[in-house]
C-alpha cells in the first residue's frame, strides 16, 4: 500500500522509487500484484507517466487511511515496548539540505534512536501531530497552532509557477492581484483554512483540488493552473516560477505537542534549529 501511495501521488514510477529508496522494477512488481489481488488496472500508463483509473482514486482514499491505522499501531506498540523511537512527519521537505544536515547530526548525537519518517500530503500541515501518527513535524506555517508548540527554523521567498510558455513566466516579479483571473490549485474542504488561505494569496480561489506536490505540478502542466512554491525548488521541464511580492515568505517550523516533555523532541528541534540555520534566509 506504501508503494501503491507513493507511485499515486508521484504519477511516476521513477519518481515513487526514488522517493521509496529502491530501484523501479520492484517496485513496478509491487504494483502489478497488488492489481492481481485487487483485480483491476490501478494505473493508467503512458511514457509521460501514469494516470489513476478510477479503481486507484477508490483505492487510494481507502490506502490513505489504512496506512495511518497502521502508523497508529505502531507508535502504540513501540510505546508500549519503550523502544525509544522518534516518528517524525516531513511534508514535502524530504529533498531539502537541511534535512539531510538534521538526519546525519542526530544520528551522531543518538545513534541508539530509532527514527521513522512519515511523508504527508498537502492537506495536513501538521503532518498527522494532532492525531498521534508523528511525534514531531517538519512542515510550513501558517496553520492552527492550537495546543502545539512551533519553533521557526528558516523562512523561504514565495514565487508563482507557471508553464514556462505562459506569457507571466516572462516577468521579473509579480504580485497576487495579477493573477486574479486566474485558475489557481487549491486544497479540499476541510483543509486548515491559514494553510489554505497562505497558499491561494489570502483569498478564496477557483481550480483543481489537490493533495500532493505532483498532483500540482500535473495541475500546472495541464491545465495552465497557477499556485505558489518556495523559491529554490527545483522545478520540472516546462515549468518555470517568478518571485511574487508584496507576500510574506513561507516560514519552515517544527511543531510538537505543547506540554511534551520528551528529551528526544527537545533535542530533535535543538539539532534542527542548528540544521537548518543557512546562508539566504530572509
Amino acid at each position: 500500500m506504501r508503494y501503491f501511495v507513493a507511485v499515486a501521488e508521484e504519477l511516476h514510477f521513477g519518481r515513487a522509487a526514488t522517493r521509496l529508496h529502491m530501484s523501479q522494477p520492484p517496485l513496478s512488481r509491487a504494483v502489478k500484484q497488488l492489481e492481481a489481488d485487487v483485480g483491476a488496472l490501478l494505473f493508467t500508463r503512458s511514457p509521460a507517466g501514469v494516470t489513476l483509473t478510477p479503481v486507484g482514486t477508490v483505492l487510494l482514499d481507502e490506502a490513505r487511511s489504512l496506512l495511518d491505522h497502521a502508523d497508529r499501531v505502531r507508535v502504540r506498540v513501540s510505546a508500549a515496548a519503550g523502544v525509544a523511537v522518534v516518528t517524525v512527519g516531513i511534508l514535502g521537505e524530504g529533498t531539502d539540505p537541511a534535512v539531510a544536515r538534521l538526519a546525519a547530526a542526530f544520528r551522531r548525537i543518538h545513534p541508539g534512536v530509532d527514527i521513522r519518517v512519515r511523508d504527508t500530503d498537502l492537506t495536513d500541515p501538521t503532518c498527522g501531530l494532532r492525531a498521534g501518527l508523528v511525534d514531531v513535524a517538519l512542515t510550513r506555517a501558517p496553520f492552527d497552532a492550537t495546543a502545539l508548540t512551533v519553533r521557526e527554523l528558516r523562512s523561504d521567498r514565495v514565487g508563482v509557477v507557471l508553464r514556462a510558455d505562459d506569457p507571466l513566466a516572462r516577468r521579473d516579479g509579480l504580485r497576487p492581484a495579477e493573477l486574479g483571473d486566474r485558475r489557481w490549485f487549491r486544497f479540499p474542504q476541510g483543509t486548515d483554512p491559514l494553510w489554505q488561505s497562505y497558499w491561494n494569496g489570502g483569498r478564496p480561489r477557483e481550480g483543481p483540488v489537490v493533495r500532493a506536490v505532483q498532483e500540482c505540478v500535473q495541475a500546472v502542466l495541464w491545465n495552465g493552473t497557477v499556485g505558489l512554491a518556495p523559491l529554490g525548488h527545483d522545478l520540472p521541464a516546462g515549468l518555470a516560477v517568478v518571485p511574487l511580492t508584496g507576500m510574506e515568505p513561507s516560514r519552515v517550523v517544527a511543531v510538537w505537542n505543547e506540554g511534551d516533555t520528551n528529551p528526544l523532541i527537545r533535542s530533535f528541534v535543538e539539532i534542527a534549529t542548528t540544521a537548518y540555520r543557512t546562508e539566504g534566509s530572509v
